[in-house]
């Protein structure tokens, strides 16, 4: 059973302010979710296998094939600003010296 100063002492070191309805609920809630973890210690599970991963899973993604076929010149038609077949955009690094 956990006490209600262990819950404000731990909601103080997380720096969380509780009024006392709020802290009488959440010592109730962590004292129901301490509870069924000490029910899950209880069972055996000395046969049990250790499980990394429930389902098997398969990489069902088509094979990654680079393709160059980009039409340059609708692609360009949208840009406001360009340099031969380059996007030109504002420059955002500042070129003073030190």
């Amino acid at each position: 059973m956990i006490s209600k100063d262990s819950v404000a002492h731990v909601a103080g070191l997380a720096k969380l302010a509780f009024s006392e309805d709020e802290l009488q609920q959440y010592t109730a809630q962590l004292d129901e979710i301490l509870n069924m973890v000490a029910q899950l210690e209880t069972v055996d599970t000395t046969d049990v296998p250790v499980t990394t991963q429930s389902i098997h899973l398969e990489n069902v993604m088509r094979e990654d094939v680079a393709q160059n076929d980009t039409d340059v010149k609708a692609l360009l038609s949208n840009v406001p600003t360009k340099k031969g077949t380059l996007i030109q955009v504002p420059s955002i690094i500042d070129k003073e010296d030190d």
